[in-house]
């Protein structure tokens, strides 16, 4: 009797472009011989250049706090534009960044996203070294910053097809988080970079990110892959605009990433308006740092209990933690805001994590479901990156018509409800559920 051995697929040597042609993750011998090691060393590089992106991208939320006391003399409105602008110019860009790793390889277009990142630095280095420099000028340069909001979702669509679908929830929550903590480290790192040597050197800020992108670049050159499988077509990403989950999805995203997102680029402010004696940005970036540390726990929890689930417990916390703003903002104690703040940002945090996890499950056993799955992830990443625009609008026309942050409070709240009431009508109610 003849006995037959199943060989192991191997990765065959990259080509000189890069490309792997080869690629089974859920193939159990595969991953253990090759695919594990090729698909670590993609996501390393993958957050590295994420993370650089977000740095960028929230830059101008750590940046604007100090330009009145470089004499810029903008009103908090106009500095509530200013952060922003950064993530409705992401949002927007999220749709272009993702069908990009389908049309040039996921290698080749985070070689192309870090590179454009120079741009934003050198553009904020311009504005700010110069006194008389216009608004309208700071607007654009704040503009161009969300270019740095596109590589979330193209490193998210890449890194989709790297791992087999029992390791997708961790490593897209491992990979979003190492993104997201970007947010964290430019509110930490600016305040104290601004005032190195004396006075207040704002170009300092840009110029301390210039190295570490030309650094990015050249590495993920060198070390990162394009998989042959990521080729789609437009017209076949194309379809999953006319999937209904598709925008259910979006909007629960809105909910959960547009407030890791909005929040973060607004505390700063927030902190200096209500706390005018404290520094805003060393706090604030608390938020951001908890937020990023608590996604990949929602991928996690997600893969053993439903993202669906999840989900639906983090939009909870989030109408409580939005209600306990609400109830402590005005009284002056610091350490209930903040409190009550880093409550929003751990649930919005797992939050992320869940409803990203929930997208590959829904289109799983669909034909060309994980190119679909990539497509819709790069689209609720745009959506939902509208709530990053939102959530600052929102405080700055509070401030401006009321004079208080309250009315945009109780919209969020309702907001976070609404989320909730979709999730489970849509995948948790019994006669409905996916």
């Amino acid at each position: 009797m003849t006995s037959t051995v199943t060989p192991v697929r191997a990765v065959p040597a990259p080509s000189p472009r890069g490309w792997i042609t080869d690629w089974h993750p859920d193939d159990a011998r595969f991953w253990a011989a090759t695919g594990r090691r090729v698909a670590r060393r993609n996501l390393v590089w993958s957050i590295v250049v994420e993370h650089l992106g977000f740095s960028i991208w929230l830059l101008w939320s750590a940046v604007a706090v100090s330009l009145p006391a470089a004499g810029f003399a903008f009103s908090v409105d106009q500095l509530f534009w200013l952060v922003a602008l950064p993530n409705l110019v992401g949002a927007v860009m999220r749709i272009p960044y993702t069908a990009a790793v389908a049309r040039f390889g996921g290698r080749n277009w985070t070689v192309a996203s870090a590179a454009l990142l120079v741009a934003p630095i050198g553009l904020m280095v311009a504005c700010v070294t110069n006194p008389a420099t216009p608004y309208w000028a700071f607007a654009v340069a704040a503009a161009t910053a969300g270019l740095g909001g596109g590589n979330f979702a193209s490193s998210m669509a890449n890194i989709s097809y790297f791992y087999p679908e029992r390791h997708k929830g961790l490593a897209l929550g491992v990979n979003a988080a190492g993104g997201n903590v970007g947010v964290a480290v430019v509110q930490f790192a600016v305040p104290l970079v601004i005032v190195a040597g004396g006075g207040l050197h704002l170009a300092y800020a840009p110029l301390l990110w210039l190295l570490p992108v030309v650094v990015a670049v050249g590495a993920a050159w060198l070390f990162m892959d394009n998989l042959a499988v990521s080729r789609a077509p437009l017209r076949r990403q194309a379809v999953v605009l006319r999937d209904r989950h598709t925008w259910v999805m979006s909007f629960l995203y809105i909910g959960t990433f547009g407030s890791f997102i909005g929040y973060s680029a607004a505390l700063p402010l927030l902190v200096k308006t209500e706390f005018p004696a404290v520094s805003g940005g060393m706090f604030a970036a608390l938020g951001p740092l908890v937020g990023s540390a608590a996604r990949p726990i929602g991928g996690w929890l997600s893969d053993r209990l439903g993202g669906a689930k999840v989900t639906l417990a983090a939009f909870v916390v989030m109408a409580a933690g939005a209600g306990a703003v609400l109830a402590c903002h005005g009284s002056g104690r610091l350490a209930l805001f903040l409190g009550a703040f880093l409550l929003l940002f751990v649930a919005s945090g797992v939050g992320n994590g869940a409803t990203y996890r929930m997208i590959p499950a829904i289109f799983r056993g669909r034909p060309h479901g994980e190119s679909q799955a990539a497509t819709v992830i790069g689209v609720a990443a745009a959506v939902g990156a509208l709530g990053g625009f939102l959530i600052p609008r929102g405080f700055g026309m509070s401030i401006a018509r009321t004079g208080s942050i309250d009315t945009a409070l109780i919209v969020f709240l309702l907001g976070y409800a609404l989320c909730a009431a979709v999730t489970w009508r849509v995948y948790l109610r019994r006669a409905t559920a996916v």
